[in-house]
């Protein structure tokens, strides 16, 4: 029978008083755990895997309808994903508390260790081990001199390759170098807390909005004029900075040289000319919107993202009362711009219903046996390719794109014999009638529109520093080594020298100890001669 099964020993299991924690020691276990190196990479890994829904799912923020077409294609699915915020991943409270665990974990994680290696680099070598031979890396020489002589060599020896030196008495030396090392990891750390305070700083402060600007209209920095805006939590549209550009010109360059280098139809540049106005009552100054050369307007910077055609359309009614007159974008599906677009008309036709119009603008039109299609990206034979439905234009008030059409709720005309769907080909200059009194459609002409992003981000500072940073932190703790040189002297049997003990030791596995090794005393022999 065991000690602890015996009935009348004072020494058994039942009697042994577990220790408690307490509450303030499961808070303390709680913060060790959670300020562990090994929780910070778990919730780094964590962060990265709660990404990828933002990858995956549409996200509102970014395209509205296209959120909403999906929930709407996915009843069971959809609704479930959006109440967990599938669709709005990086505002959602479950992606917002791994940030932010993420943020205390590496500020309660490098902290600390920072203040320990401001002291390790303050504090003195450590003194040197009595036997150097049982180090991993060892060497031993005799020199001529006495032991006084050779020990100041030696600390200039070690001096020379950038080692910290320290006698602890009067036969030996220690030697330290690499504390760029772990400054380096400590760097790394402490930019990614930078990294995370500016993207969080930018997301709280910073702003985003797309606009579609065709040559001739103004944008004003307003909430109401862009095509998508999504501001940051706080941030109030009411605050922007109050400037104005007009898109006076665009101009694109493609590749006609068909004997050249390049490809026939490759875009070549994309240049917007703009009249800037940085506030009501300032100078006009003419300014250029490039693909790489944006406009810093003290509001934001302004991206030259896209561009299309935007073909002048008229639609009348059967009064000739114009019910849609404006230049409207296309939104280009190849290299020769093959463009699609819709046409909304919102005025009532008759019975009240409500006209639309979808199709293709063709810049240099075919109509071939693959059907209509653009061969050349510039505009040099125009052309409208429409298919035209007549209904209600926003059933359920859903969100639409401006390229398209939602014809759930429309029905397709056909022609005026009513024997087959309504196909509408129209050049500029070129007005069709519509069958049953619905009026009449024209293509006026054709002009280009730019698609201009505005981005204010205050934090892009202190990310793209924090960014370098941490790039320089992790080239440090990769590429230099802490090492430990140790020296010891001892007189020899041979009178007026002295055999040198060497022994290194790495923090790490070094297969380059012997080689450092060799190198110290080959500085020590030069010295000695």
């Amino acid at each position: 029978m065991s000690l602890s099964t015996q009935p009348n020993d004072p020494r058994r299991d039942d009697d042994i008083t577990q220790p408690t924690l307490g509450a303030l020691g499961m808070l303390r276990f709680a913060w060790r755990q959670l300020t562990s190196m090994r929780t910070a990479l778990f919730l780094l890994l964590l962060l990265a895997v709660a990404a990828l829904p933002g990858s995956i799912f549409p996200q509102r923020s970014i395209n509205v309808v296209r959120t909403t077409e999906w929930i709407a294609q996915h009843e069971t699915a959809g609704p479930i994903l959006d109440r967990l915020g599938f669709f709005e991943v990086y505002a959602s409270p479950w992606f917002a508390a791994i940030y932010l665990l993420l943020f205390v974990s590496l500020v309660g994680c490098v902290l600390p260790r920072s203040k320990v290696h401001w002291k390790a680099m303050r504090s003195q070598p450590p003194r040197a081990p009595k036997r150097l031979e049982r180090l991993a890396a060892h060497e031993s020489v005799t020199l001529d001199g006495s032991p006084e002589e050779v020990l100041e060599d030696v600390r200039g020896a070690l001096r020379s390759g950038r080692f910290r030196t320290h006698s602890h008495d009067d036969t030996t030396v220690s030697a330290e170098k690499g504390y760029l090392k772990e400054t380096g990891n400590l760097l790394f750390h402490l930019s990614l807390i930078g990294v995370i305070l500016g993207v969080a700083f930018g997301h709280l402060f910073g702003w985003k909005g797309d606009v579609i600007l065709p040559v001739g209209q103004t944008f004003a920095n307003t909430a109401a004029r862009f095509d998508t805006l999504s501001p940051g939590p706080l941030v109030d549209p009411a605050d922007f900075t109050p400037f104005t550009m007009k898109l006076t010109r665009f101009d694109a360059q493609f590749e006609r040289d068909v004997k050249g280098k390049g490809q026939f139809g490759s875009p070549r540049d994309f240049t917007a000319y703009v009249d800037f106005q940085k506030a009501p009552g300032a100078k006009v100054e003419k300014k250029v919107i490039r693909v790489n050369g944006p406009l810093e307007t003290g509001g934001g910077t302004a991206f030259l993202l896209g561009n299309g055609y935007a073909p002048h359309i008229t639609v009348k009614d059967a009064q000739g009362n114009v019910t849609y007159s404006d230049a409207t974008p296309f939104l280009a599906q190849d290299n020769n711009y093959t463009s699609v677009g819709a046409v909304k008309v919102a005025g009532a036709g008759p019975a009240g219903k409500q006209l639309g119009f979808a199709g293709l603008f063709l810049p240099t039109a075919v109509l071939d046996k693959q059907g209509p299609h653009s061969i050349f990206p510039d505009a040099l034979e125009p052309a409208l390719a429409l298919s035209a439905f007549e209904g209600t234009l926003f059933p359920g008030g859903r969100p639409q794109s401006v390229y398209s059409l939602d014809t759930s709720g429309m029905t397709q005309l056909k022609n005026k014999e009513g024997t087959d769907l309504l196909r509408i080909w129209l050049t500029p200059g070129q007005t069709y009638t519509l069958p049953g009194g619905q009026g009449t459609i024209t293509f006026d002409g054709v002009e280009r529109f730019a698609g201009i992003s505005i981005r204010n981000d205050p934090g892009k500072e202190l990310t793209l520093v924090s960014a370098l940073a941490a790039l320089l932190g992790l080239i440090l703790s990769l590429t230099i080594r802490r090492r430990r040189v140790f020296v010891r002297v001892a007189p020899a049997e041979q009178q007026g020298r002295t055999v040198v003990s060497v022994g290194g030791l790495a923090k790490d596995d070094d297969e380059g100890m012997d080689e450092l090794l060799d190198d110290v005393l080959t500085r020590l022999k030069e010295r000695r001669t």
